[in-house]
């Protein structure tokens, strides 16, 4: 079994390789739950490669030794594919740009979240933006910073692993770390919507900086709110969407309240919602990347003044 314990090595080491050259920033920079993730896949495939060259005395083979070994080989293959299908999508330009600081904005980056904060004050409007699954926080920063030009505190959770349903406690944590905020927006990207959705339906009652609107972008809830939620709503989506499609959309408005608002940026495919490359299963935009981010952060920036009075 030398050979398969070394076969499962290389799988592992070449993981954690593809893994680090194709995607470095987001690894580095992001939530620390998948470099952690990496370190341990690389250390295990290196332990399991060097056992596999220590000789072992011959032990007669049972049943439940046979059965053993299928289950670590299972687990072993369930871990590898877990780790290679959360490779990140990292951050392309301009949004690497977008994360520097001057006269307008202020931008901080943690382990667990991104702000861009206005530098001129009051500020009593926030954003929390979830990212689209697997995407690196810093890939929204360009069509973001329009927001926060624009007199909003926008702050983008980096999730553990890059899954939205892991950072449910982030609109919270803003919450508690801006007390200065008098309103709140919630809002996200594809499988990030749906968890803002979620939020805004917990926290629109709230006696204090509630959550007074929803952004979705090429989202939607996963279950009926059309009856409890009041806060607004701002559905923008895509025309050349592959995932969010416009047929998707279309059916969740019966999900949504009567109000909500839904507009669709023609030309534009479920990765123009921010810059990290194109994504599998989605359409091909028809726009450039520049029309399509303006035309996001335009609608956004309207969507968020007209809230603020």
């Amino acid at each position: 079994m030398a050979w398969a314990a070394r076969a499962v090595a290389a799988v592992s080491l070449g993981i954690v390789a593809w893994a680090c050259l194709t995607a470095w920033p987001a690894v580095v920079g992001g939530h620390p739950l998948y470099a952690v993730m990496l370190v341990l896949t690389a250390v295990v495939g290196l332990a399991v490669a060097g056992l596999s060259f220590v000789p072992r005395a011959a032990r007669p083979s049972s049943t439940w030794r046979r059965l053993g070994r299928v289950a670590l080989g299972v687990v072993a293959t369930s871990w590898l594919v877990l780790v290679a299908w959360l490779r990140p999508f990292p951050a392309i330009d301009p949004a690497p740009a977008a994360m520097v600081s001057d006269g307008a904005v202020t931008v901080t980056r943690t382990a667990t979240r991104i702000e861009l904060a206005p530098t001129a004050g009051p500020v009593t409007t926030g954003l929390v933006l979830q990212p689209g699954a697997k995407v690196e926080a810093r890939a929204y920063a360009a069509v973001l910073r329009p927001l926060a030009e624009a007199g909003v505190l926008v702050v983008v959770p980096q999730q553990p692993a890059g899954i939205a349903f892991l950072a449910t406690g982030a609109f919270e944590a803003a919450r508690t770390a801006h007390p200065e905020i008098a309103r709140w927006v919630v809002g996200g990207h594809s499988l990030g919507g749906t968890v803002a959705a979620m939020d805004a339906d917990a926290h629109d009652a709230d006696a204090e900086a509630p959550v007074v609107g929803l952004l979705l972008w090429a989202s939607y809830p996963a279950d009926d709110l059309s009856t409890t939620l009041t806060a607004a709503v701002l559905s923008l989506s895509a025309s050349e969407d592959g995932l969010a499609t416009p047929a998707a959309i279309e059916a969740s408005r019966t999900d949504l309240p009567t109000g909500a608002t839904f507009t669709v940026v023609e030309g534009a495919s479920h990765a123009s919602f921010g810059d990290y490359g194109p994504q599998p299963g989605d359409g091909t935009p028809t726009i450039d990347a520049d029309d399509a981010r303006a035309q996001i952060s335009a609608a956004s920036v309207a969507f968020l003044t007209a809230l603020a009075h």
